[in-house]
């Protein structure tokens, strides 16, 4: 098992959390911290989907029970929600620039892509017509969803700026993933970012929290 997902609950403000355990009840925790004993460790992508965004109320038994996912008009009410977090238990994979820019290559214009690292990090795309974005677990950093030949297909990758570029964000991201745990994780500006070498020297850095 290279990884699992840990059920953690924020209360509105995010001052307090709670994580679920095997048996089914829930410990104060630090949102996103390493796995202990008895929490539960989710391997199963379906499962993990089912609890992220299901709102919590206080139960006398369990302490916290699920009544249902957030609504599209949820970000205004100040409710307890789950969220779907990641637990890295092996050494992260460096994503690889080959995988991303075969990807790229293959993807069709004229269709609404999401090029995204899943949480193993590998690169991967949906059409964003047709396959959810919200709640998927399994993606670990986003980039923009393109349909331009000028960003998805064979011309694309014959530009080296962009694809470098893309790259660097794609690096960014997932080290930004690793140390927070959180997936949905949106490519940062590339601007604002240091070289290729230094993600990935950072990369090969990272350990497990134990």
């Amino acid at each position: 098992m290279k990884l699992c997902y840990s059920i953690d609950a924020l209360s509105p403000s995010g001052s307090k959390a709670w994580r679920l355990q095997q048996d089914g009840s829930w410990r104060p925790c630090t949102y996103a911290e390493p796995l202990q004993d008895h929490d539960a460790c989710i391997t199963d992508k379906e499962t993990a989907e089912y609890w992220s965004g299901q709102r919590l109320k206080k139960d006398r038994k369990q302490g916290l029970k699920p009544v249902g996912k957030a609504g599209r008009f949820d970000f205004w009410m100040r409710d307890v929600f789950a969220h779907a977090v990641t637990h890295h238990l092996t050494a992260p994979a460096i994503p690889d620039l080959e995988e991303m820019t075969e990807l790229i290559a293959s993807l069709p214009p004229g269709r609404p892509w999401l090029v995204y690292l899943d949480v193993h990090g590998h690169f991967r795309a949906l059409d964003s017509e047709h396959e959810p974005i919200i709640g998927n677990v399994d993606i670990a950093v986003r980039g923009e969803i393109a349909s331009s030949a000028d960003y998805v297909g064979p011309a694309a990758v014959e530009n080296a700026h962009l694809i470098n570029e893309t790259y660097r964000q794609f690096l960014a991201g997932w080290l930004e993933h690793l140390n927070t745990a959180n997936t949905g994780i949106f490519v940062p500006d590339a601007s604002k970012l240091e070289d290729t070498a230094h993600y990935i020297e950072r990369i090969i850095q990272w350990q497990p929290r134990r």
